[in-house]
């Protein structure tokens, strides 16, 4: 494998006073409903709301001083595009964030309140990571990837990590997935740390890719999956994180559109958290678990992120 959890231990070194050690937070209403113990890593706290800026800053916190010079082009749906613009803020550095039309406002507006440029395209006709790899060639730009790259993959793995020194004992850790940044880092971390807890992945039921690769052992690519998870809307696993996920991951679950709903609504009822589509996949997951195989369980969530425009998640949580 291309990454170790020793890289997950340097980046937790690397990224320590820039990004935040988010809390656990457990609710026991959430523990009634679920019939087990849920301990939620709240990166919906985190700086610029979401996991990324762990990977990111981890990332170009490497880059060499031409690199910084030159500064970096980045592709995602929101929460990378965030995280990247803020550790080229703190870094000094310029980036140039390529987003789809479709992004959420908030996110769009905060990834431009960090600094950055923003270039749209079309997330079902065009391919981001070419324009990406042309604007790099155009301007001597280095590429950061949402997820496909080894000092990525470390630093969101640092999440976990934290979470199983705060919380002992744990049975089960769940984290979403897109395209597989989060969870490998997460894997690394769990075996390593609670080697014999379970690691499950959790995707959008519409974008199962993540599945259906981890079940057939290579890397199956569908069409951008239409899902309100917007921060999952990937169409493959990378060439670095499927093989760390197909040799340390329990299993790959999905979630549907409603159940990440009713998890959003669970977790603003009951525990004030205000997490994204996304983040709320790992949730969505564990209650169907808890219900079955991990009854009275101690279980692990990794909430992503809270990057959600209001009028959106009003619309989220008052439905049913």
């Amino acid at each position: 494998m291309s990454v170790s959890y020793s890289d997950v231990e340097a980046a937790a070194e690397r990224i320590a006073g820039v990004v935040h050690r988010t809390p656990v937070m457990t609710s026991r209403r959430i523990d009634d409903q679920a019939g087990a113990q849920i301990f939620l890593k709240c990166e919906n706290l985190q700086r610029a709301g979401a996991f990324k800026i762990r990977g990111a800053y981890n990332t170009l916190a490497r880059l060499d001083g031409a690199q910084r010079r030159a500064g970096v082009v980045a592709y995602s749906s929101g929460n990378h595009s965030q995280a990247v613009a803020l550790a080229a803020s703190i870094l000094g550095m310029s980036a140039t964030i390529v987003m789809p039309h479709d992004t959420p406002a908030s996110k769009l507006a905060a990834t431009q309140g960090y600094g950055a440029h923003v270039v749209h395209y079309d997330r079902y006709t065009e391919d981001r990571a070419a324009i990406a790899q042309a604007l790099a060639v155009e301007k001597g730009l280095t590429v950061v990837p949402p997820f496909d790259d080894p000092s990525v993959i470390a630093g969101q793995g640092t999440a976990a990590k934290e979470l199983l020194e705060d919380v002992d004992g744990l049975d089960a850790v769940f984290a979403p997935l897109g395209g597989g940044g989060l969870l490998a880092g997460t894997a690394l971390s769990v075996r390593a740390l609670a080697p014999a807890a379970r690691v499950y992945g959790v995707e959008p039921e519409a974008g199962d890719d993540g599945a259906q690769s981890f079940r057939s052992g290579e890397i199956v690519t569908i069409a951008a999956p239409r899902t309100i998870a917007d921060g999952a809307q990937t169409t493959a696993l990378g060439g670095h994180t499927f093989p760390i996920i197909a040799s340390l991951v329990t299993d790959v679950l999905t979630a549907t559109d409603a159940e990440l709903i009713d998890s959003m609504r669970l977790l603003a009822g009951s525990a004030k958290l205000v997490v994204e589509p996304t983040g709320a996949l790992g949730l969505a997951a564990a209650l169907r678990l808890a219900q079955g195989e991990l009854a009275g369980r101690r279980i692990g969530v990794v909430l992503s992120g809270g990057n959600v425009d209001l009028d959106r998640y009003a619309s989220f949580i008052g439905r049913g």
